[in-house]
């Protein structure tokens, strides 16, 4: 039992990084219908962002890192600059490889988009090179004993940054003049236009704002693993798109539970033995995650929280 729930605060907080990047495609989807197999590669230009960011004050992988206030300080200009330079890099890459191709058949955007994948993969390889890359392990680690538990406090920390900025969000998109606007958007394109909203500069920002989100989740990525390397985008943006399947996508709401729901699964399966799985659950986590994937897509494609819609025209 005490595994267990030792497993379930690993599962929640793996799973807060993951809806932090399925918000990313659940949000595009919803507002133009366009799946963005580039928004997991931008996550890893988000941990890479990090890292350099650290590198400007000082803080690498065999420094000593600074201590209090100070590293309070670091820690926030270098998550807040990596959502920020990801929000840009998002931007970009909306106006110069989606915008053009919006009118286009759907097979032309989806091309583009993996194309934009494979382009921020060898960047990132390019940059930093084909092996994993450190990632300064500036957060004190302090384990903290509940009962026969024990929970390592970077696991409390990813897992609330991840849920206050998924909180934030939704509040934004609930309660501002944006949020409604967004959601006007994504009901209906050419009526929100015709009510006097940028459809463009509403496009664009939740692209900033999914892109900024895949920054943070390179940073608390960074500090919960301690390295990242130029696929990890490809392989975790596979799990996040799982993710935001399952919570339904387009559903802000369920992205956050999907991502959350799985988690808390890849952590639970390494309880599978030896006895029901050859070398245990933990080889097969991601057979499982995507075997969950194609379930949902077969038996209920609107996902857990999603609504059956007709398709728009």
């Amino acid at each position: 039992m005490t595994l267990l729930l030792q497993l379930l605060v690993i599962g929640l907080a793996t799973g807060a990084i993951y809806a932090l990047i399925a918000l990313g495609y659940t949000m595009v989807y919803g507002i133009i219908e366009l799946i963005n197999f580039a928004h997991g590669d931008i996550f890893m230009i988000g941990t890479l962002f990090s890292i350099v960011i650290f590198g400007w004050f000082g803080v690498t992988t065999t420094s000593k890192p600074p201590t209090g206030l100070m590293l309070a300080g670091i820690m926030i200009v270098t998550c807040l600059g990596a959502m920020l330079l990801c929000a840009v890099l998002g931007v970009v890459i909306e106006r110069i490889a989606y915008r053009p191709l919006r009118n286009a058949p759907r097979l032309a955007p989806l091309i583009s988009a993996i194309g934009v994948s494979l382009v921020l993969e060898d960047l990132g390889k390019l940059w930093k090179g084909d092996t994993n890359i450190p990632f300064p392990q500036v957060f004190p680690s302090v384990f903290l004993h509940v009962g026969p538990i024990v929970i390592n406090s970077i696991y409390i920390f990813v897992f609330v940054v991840a849920v206050v900025l998924m909180i934030a969000l939704q509040w934004m998109v609930t309660s501002t003049k944006l949020g409604r606007a967004m959601r006007a958007v994504a009901q209906d394109r050419e009526a929100a236009a015709l009510m006097g909203v940028n459809v463009d500069r509403i496009i664009s920002f939740t692209f900033f704002i999914g892109a900024g989100l895949a920054g943070a989740a390179g940073f608390i990525y960074g500090l919960q693993y301690g390295s990242t390397i130029f696929t990890i985008g490809f392989q975790l943006g596979l799990i996040a798109f799982t993710a935001a399947v399952l919570g339904g996508i387009g559903n802000i709401v369920g992205a956050m539970l999907g991502g959350i729901l799985i988690g808390v699964i890849e952590a639970l399966v390494t309880l599978i033995p030896d006895t029901v799985l050859p070398h245990g659950g933990d080889p097969w986590s991601r057979a499982v995650i995507f075997g969950i994937l194609i379930l949902i897509l077969v038996f209920r494609p609107s996902g857990l929280f999603g609504q059956q819609t007709p398709e728009k025209v």
